[in-house]
C-alpha cells in the first residue's frame, strides 16, 4: 500500500505540472477575433518598438524559446500564427528573454553557459551509465563501477541544477518584462487574470523537467545507497 501511495505521489510530481501547463495553454488557446495580430506579428512589433535590433522572429517545431546564439525568437506554429491570448502572452514572454539578452541580464547568460555545459555532462553521464554493465562484465568487481556511476550521477545532478537556475530567468521574463509590456495597451483588464495564468505556465514549463530530474536523482541516490 505504501509503495502504491509513493508511486502515485511520484506520478503527481512528475506529470502534474506538465498537465497544468498544457491545460492552461489550451484553455486560452482559441482564436480571438478581437486580437489585432498574431503572436509572431506581436513579437516583431514589440522588438521594433522596444528597440531590440538584430533579433528575428520565426516559427519552429522545437517549442517556444529564445535562441541567444542565433538571436531569434522562435514560436511554435499555433503561437506564431495564432490570434489567441496564449499566443500573445507566449510571444511577449519570449520577447522578454530577448530584452534580458539585450540588457546583459546575467542569469540568462549563466543559464545559457550552464545548459551548454550540462549537455556535454549529460551525454557523458548517459554513456557512462550505458557502459556500466559492460564494465562490470570486464572487471567482475563492483568497485570498478563507482567511476561510471559517479559520472552518470553527475550528469543527472547537473540537469537538476540547470533546471532550477532556469526558473528565476523564466519568472523574470514573464512578470518583470512581458506582463508590464502587455498592460501597456496590449491587454484589456478583463484578460489580465488569464494572461497571468499563461505567463505562469510559460515560466513553469521547466518546473516539470526540474521535478523529473529531482526524481531521477533520488532514484540513483537510492540505488547507490543500497
Amino acid at each position: 500500500m505504501h509503495f502504491v501511495i509513493a508511486l502515485l505521489a511520484l506520478a503527481a510530481i512528475f506529470y502534474g505540472p506538465q498537465l497544468w501547463v498544457r491545460a492552461v495553454m489550451a484553455r486560452h488557446g482559441g482564436d480571438r477575433p478581437d486580437i489585432p495580430g498574431t503572436g509572431g506579428q506581436l513579437a516583431e512589433h514589440l522588438l521594433e518598438r522596444l528597440g531590440v535590433s538584430g533579433v528575428g522572429v520565426e516559427p519552429g517545431e522545437t517549442g517556444d524559446h529564445y535562441d541567444p546564439e542565433r538571436r531569434v525568437v522562435v514560436l511554435s506554429e499555433p503561437h506564431f500564427g495564432g490570434r489567441s491570448l496564449t499566443a500573445v502572452a507566449v510571444a511577449a514572454h519570449e520577447v522578454g528573454h530577448a530584452l534580458q539578452d539585450q540588457s546583459g541580464y546575467r542569469p540568462l547568460r549563466l543559464r545559457h553557459r550552464l545548459v551548454r555545459a550540462v549537455g556535454h555532462i549529460q551525454r557523458a553521464g548517459a554513456m557512462a551509465i550505458a557502459a556500466t554493465p559492460f564494465l562490470f562484465l570486464l572487471t567482475r568487481s563492483p568497485a570498478g563501477l563507482l567511476l561510471p556511476l559517479a559520472v552518470g550521477l553527475g550528469g543527472v545532478a547537473a540537469g537538476v541544477a540547470a533546471h532550477f537556475i532556469t526558473l528565476p530567468v523564466e519568472l523574470d521574463a514573464s512578470f518583470r518584462r512581458a506582463l508590464p509590456i502587455l498592460r501597456n495597451g496590449y491587454l484589456s483588464p478583463r484578460d489580465e487574470p488569464a494572461a497571468r495564468q499563461v505567463l505562469s505556465a510559460a515560466a513553469l514549463t521547466y518546473v516539470a523537467a526540474a521535478l523529473a530530474s529531482v526524481v531521477n536523482l533520488w532514484f540513483w541516490l537510492r540505488l547507490l545507497g543500497r
